[in-house]
């Protein structure tokens, strides 16, 4: 199968669950004055209210804190130094995040600020925890507003570009659905600017070297520091099972435009997040424990159920939240591979006890499930 397609039928926004949004700082603010573009902002938010409303659950991801801050710390027109960035980021992230839910407010439609670091997405424990609060804030019908926490991090712990962040954030939680709203259509051959007989790509449903090789190494925004990072982020969406769509941002209602369908890149997994989720638990996470479970517990597993603590008989092996661990047989044989809800020392103290029992043990209120079924890959 060729690695690029013709055409896309249909625009996969409508039928996404999870639809993942990242805006670009050009996008929202203008570079002369540090102030934020209001119609646009507001013509992108009555987009994502009608998503909302098709019952769609939707995050932003969102560059732009440092360019806002600027303006109120009378630093606009010069280059910032690390410390002043940081200030700037600390200064503009209210003002964003306050940006999008006076957008969104005429809808109804609440947001919260989630603020994250490479850390976050790389640590297990953390992972975890973060993905924990995003799925929680989806299901209370709340849009999370995600940046990376600037006024904090360092160069060591930087992702250093929003399309690489939102494309961790796609895969911690999911999603069926990221799209890059930027200065750019979508891949081409070629650097259009340089060549003009560039041609759009359409669809792409393998990165293969020659995939990347479009992207192209240059001192433009098309090079290293825009086109190349978007493919690094197709490459990690399509790992995950994600689509991700490479779209113009400038047009008033982009996301209306990309359905109706306006120009733009499709990068198309050959698999779904959940399938792609449980193959990498199930082939490149390293077990640290053990659960063995009783015949009960096996036979929901088998059923495609979460592992609850009353089916664990037996729990050996050091891990933490978020850690992988094998779940066996009382005779050994393993049943599944998945990534434990508690501690090796919490799943010793609730193991064989009812879910709701959980709190009196632990004096915390933890999840029902010691291993949900989406974290855990069921062996054949």
């Amino acid at each position: 199968m060729s690695a690029v397609a013709g055409k896309v039928a249909a625009s996969p926004v409508l039928d996404s669950k999870r639809l993942v949004v990242k805006i670009g700082s050009a996008l929202l603010v203008d570079s002369e004055t540090g102030k934020l573009h209001q119609s646009w902002l507001d013509a992108l938010c009555d987009d994502i209210a009608a998503a909302h409303a098709r019952g769609q659950e939707v995050l932003i991801v969102t560059s732009g804190a440092i360019a806002i801050g600027r303006g109120p710390l009378g630093m606009v027109g010069r280059k910032l130094r690390l410390e002043e960035k940081q200030a700037a980021a600390a200064t503009g992230q209210m003002r964003l995040t306050q940006a999008y839910q006076n957008s969104l407010d005429r809808h109804g439609i609440t947001v919260a600020q989630v603020l994250v670091t490479l850390d976050d997405t790389e640590s297990r424990r953390r992972y975890l925890n973060a993905r924990n609060t995003l799925d929680t804030l989806l299901k209370l019908r709340a849009v999370p507003v995600i940046n990376e926490n600037d006024s904090v991090a360092t160069a060591e712990i930087r992702f250093g570009d929003n399309d690489r962040l939102a494309a961790r954030v796609a895969q911690m939680i999911s999603a069926d659905t990221l799209v890059l709203l930027s200065d750019i259509d979508g891949l081409y051959t070629a650097d259009p600017r340089v060549k003009p007989d560039a041609v759009l790509v359409p669809e792409v449903r393998e990165v293969t070297p020659g995939i990347e090789a479009m992207a192209g190494i240059t001192s433009t925004g098309y090079g290293s520091g825009g086109m190349t990072t978007k493919i690094m982020a197709a490459k990690i969406c399509m790992g995950a099972g994600c689509r991700m769509a490479i779209a113009p941002g400038k047009p008033r209602h982009p996301l209306q435009a990309l359905i109706d369908g306006g120009r733009c890149t499709w990068f198309s997994p050959a698999t779904e997040p959940r399938a792609a989720r449980k193959r990498w638990i199930a082939g490149h996470v390293q077990t640290l424990g053990t659960l063995v479970v009783d015949d009960g517990a096996v036979t929901a597993l088998r059923a495609g159920k979460s592992l609850l603590p009353a089916g664990v008989v037996d729990v050996s092996g050091d891990f933490g939240r978020g850690d992988a661990v094998d779940v066996c047989t009382r005779d050994g044989k393993l049943v599944a591979k998945g990534l434990s809800a508690y501690t090796a020392q919490g799943m010793r103290a609730i193991k064989g006890q009812k879910s709701e029992k959980i709190e009196e043990i632990l004096g915390y209120r933890g999840r029902a499930e010691v291993i949900h079924r989406d974290d855990m890959a069921v062996e054949a």
